[in-house]
């Protein structure tokens, strides 16, 4: 059987979704997916992890690390700097892994370009009430920049029409079974399985 190409699947959707939720979710169903940790400039939140949910780092070393052509793209989101870097992912493609990119909107642009085969999936909140509501339950955020982020949100959600897919997080389980199963239909498109097929008839 031929060697299975490595998929790259960009994870988007607005601030409060819950896209590190589901995606946990996504990933402890599915121990063969592999998620690449993005960079961030923001202050680290708490319960999160250093290395695990994003890589915390000063803007002069995010700054570095673009100038040395480490970062495969990056992207401003209100005053924090947001970027993937380039190594890992590319290593991850080469063992044919599934590899699961969180990444803003304005990101997954850039990346699709690079990537042409990547798959987007977009998270949708049920409503724009509910999204409001999960952001001030956070506690992280001021009343200032609670605004900021439901405007971006709305810039964001009107660019799900780029993405591939769009599953809703109204609940948690089905959102993640929603996402497995697009990963799963993936498998079986043609262009996946054209080398196999290849495979089966090379010798009629």
């Amino acid at each position: 059987m031929a060697n299975k190409k490595g998929m790259l699947i960009l994870f988007s959707g607005p601030s409060g979704v819950g896209k590190d939720t589901v995606l946990s979710v996504v990933l402890d169903k599915d121990k063969s997916l592999q998620k690449s940790v993005s960079l961030t400039t923001r202050g680290i939140r708490e319960n999160e992890i250093d290395g695990i949910d994003y890589y915390f780092i000063s803007t002069l070393e995010f700054e570095h690390m673009i100038n040395n052509g480490e970062v495969l793209e990056f992207a401003k989101y209100g005053i924090n700097l947001y970027g993937t870097p380039k190594a890992p992912v590319d290593k991850w493609l080469s063992e044919g892994k599934t590899v699961f990119l969180k990444i803003e909107v304005q990101g997954a642009q850039k990346i699709k370009e690079m990537y042409p085969d990547s798959v987007a999936i977009f998270l949708m909140p049920p409503s724009m009430e509910e999204l409001e509501n999960r952001l001030r339950s956070r506690g992280t955020e001021s009343e200032e920049d609670i605004r900021r982020r439901m405007q971006i949100a709305r810039d964001e959600i009107k660019k799900s029409a780029d993405y591939d897919y769009v599953v809703f997080n109204d609940d948690l389980d089905s959102a993640s079974d929603n996402v497995l199963a697009i990963i799963k239909a993936l498998d079986f498109t043609y262009k996946r399985m054209k080398n196999y097929i290849s495979e089966v008839i090379k010798d009629v």
